[in-house]
């Protein structure tokens, strides 16, 4: 087990409401951990804690940088020293190139600055603790390959990659820090974020707490990109569009050539191989 996952330890999860970050809330408190469920204000805020043993509700919206200051001013001020921060906070509501639907904007401020400035306030605090703690940046797919089709949702994980990669850096090159951050990378995964109206599950989509179940494994590990399969595509499937993205840039083809109408069907058989 991860050295901040020691019962007692204070977890602070944002996006805890629901899917991932619910799922994630229960796990670490079936470990034995206190948990901060940090979401927007309401009923479902409300309902999540009271279903996490020792759930601690605490609402902010993760765009507004006063909001985190002071949720840990009064996280720090009431439980102490946070031991494992989640940063998984995150909105889809559709995006595209000319920004008509105007969702750039908030899609931008929750899913990257909120990681961003999540990680810059807590992480001080962190670190003076003089303890093991361990801050879990929720990335995506769609911030390393890139598809067509919600290029805000892209932009924004694609930063989180690039920033959790520095913040890493930057901790394991702080003299005497015990902190260290990990890029979560789920799957497909059937939450209320990527549910579109549909109520079952479809057979190629991971549950919350089977990516949870993933995330805590590799957390016994040392694996700082966290890269979680699901039951349509596989690890190799992964690595394999992966190092085609960034072939584009290497080959010098076109951008996004997997979609490509001159290179699509050559994807396919590299795929294969």
């Amino acid at each position: 087990m991860h050295p901040a996952l020691n019962p007692g330890g204070l977890a602070v999860i944002t996006g805890a409401a629901s899917g991932i970050g619910l799922a994630a809330a229960s796990r670490l408190a079936a470990a034995g951990l206190r948990v901060v469920l940090a979401d927007l204000p309401g009923d479902r805020l409300t309902a999540a804690a009271a279903a996490v043993p020792g759930g601690i509700a605490m609402p902010v919206d993760v765009a507004d940088p006063a909001a985190l200051r002071a949720l840990e001013a009064e996280v720090t001020r009431a439980h102490g020293p946070v031991s494992v921060l989640m940063n998984n906070a995150g909105i889809q509501p559709g995006s595209s190139t000319f920004d008509p639907e105007g969702t750039w904007d908030r899609i931008l401020a929750v899913n990257l600055m909120g990681v961003v400035r999540g990680s810059q306030i807590f992480a001080p605090g962190m670190i003076a603790a003089g303890r093991p703690a361990l801050i879990v940046n929720t990335g995506s797919k769609q911030g390393i390959t890139t598809p067509p089709g919600d290029p805000a949702y892209n932009v924004a994980k694609a930063g989180v990659k690039a920033f959790t990669e520095a913040l890493q850096h930057t901790l394991r090159n702080t003299p005497g820090c015990q902190v260290e951050a990990r890029l979560f990378i789920p799957g497909f995964v059937f939450t209320p974020l990527t549910a579109g109206g549909r109520v079952e599950k479809p057979a190629g989509a991971w549950t919350p707490d089977q990516v949870v179940d993933y995330l805590m494994a590799a957390l016994d590990r040392t694996d700082f990109y966290i890269l979680c399969p699901d039951n349509d595509v596989d690890r190799h499937t992964d690595e394999r569009r992966i190092l085609w993205a960034a072939g584009d840039i290497v080959e010098n083809r076109p951008p996004l050539s997997r979609w490509h109408p001159d290179h699509a069907a050559a994807f396919q058989d590299w795929l294969k191989g």
